[in-house]
């Protein structure tokens, strides 16, 4: 199929851009890579009056940190992120679950505000700023607002940005001596994942849990953060003991949808296999040793 008749526009300024949205509102979409949005406009799943594609919009794109905190524009390719050196230096988890996006072509194209405005609950980066405890930048033409992406997922493919607001930017919040981990889990490489689990983690200095994020994907209509297994593991020596009960606690309000890839109960497995994995690697980080 093709996709219906739509006007196209591109303009070169978030300023210009949010104009559009504003005058087409919700008949109004915006397209970036097109890695998800091509296949939904070819078989008419949208129909947009006006397609505005941002590719044009310089002031979107690259990577950079300020005060603390890495700004990273959402027009920036996920392959830029899976080379980029800032983000191997202080956000190592974002190079360790890029490569699991699709293949290198599907990641030069795909742009990372796409992904997490896309909102697939499987897909690897909103899993990992949701781990970050990252915070979403949002334009619309009444000015700028900041949310954080504990509250931004709403359901399935649906978030807090608004029909006339545009994804500017994604911030990390940089902090040091921090384990990390991103294990995930699909039939081929390349594939969707029937689980995934991303790990923040931090130690005191006898070697107790600090501060932990912990975040399932593939196993509910959003990205699952896991707040009862974080609580329990704050201040709590990782042993095979509390691994375990984190892990009970961690799939405890898993409601995956069963598929023709994978039963409900085989994600939950998978979600517990993929958990356990991951805080023992991220612990082992946060100790300094080598995995």
């Amino acid at each position: 199929m093709k996709p219906a008749t739509f006007t196209y526009c591109s303009p070169s300024t978030i300023e210009e851009a949010v104009k559009l949205l504003e005058e087409y509102g919700d008949t109004g979409k915006i397209i970036a890579g097109g890695q998800s949005f091509i296949p939904i406009l070819n078989m008419r799943m949208s129909e947009p009056e006006c397609l505005i594609d941002i590719n044009q919009i310089n002031e979107l794109n690259g990577v950079r940190v300020e005060e603390g905190v890495l700004k990273i524009g959402a027009l920036t390719k996920q392959r830029e992120l899976e080379q980029s050196d800032a983000i191997k230096i202080h956000v190592p988890i974002l190079s360790e679950a890029t490569p699991y996006i699709g293949h290198v072509q599907t990641r030069n194209r795909g742009t990372v505000g796409g992904s997490v405005a896309h909102a697939d609950p499987s897909a690897e980066l909103p899993l990992c700023f949701l781990a970050l405890d990252a915070e979403i930048v949002i334009q619309s033409i009444d000015g700028t607002r900041k949310i954080s992406i504990n509250d931004f997922f709403i359901t399935y493919l649906t978030t807090e940005v608004m029909p006339e607001e545009i994804l500017t930017e994604i911030h990390v919040p940089l902090s040091e001596h921090t384990g990390y981990a991103f294990e995930e889990f699909s039939r081929r490489h390349g594939d969707f994942a029937l689980a995934a689990v991303a790990c923040i983690l931090s130690v005191d200095e006898i070697g107790k849990v600090d501060k932990v994020r912990l975040v399932l994907g593939g196993v509910d209509a959003i990205p699952l953060l896991a707040e009862e297994a974080m609580e329990y593991l704050a201040g709590k020596s990782i042993t095979e003991e509390t691994i375990e009960r984190a892990v009970e606690l961690a799939v405890k309000d898993a409601d995956p949808d069963e598929d023709l890839h994978a039963s409900k109960e085989y994600r939950v497995h998978m979600a517990k296999v993929l958990t356990r994995k991951a805080l023992i690697k991220a612990y082992n980080r946060a100790l300094g040793k080598e995995v």
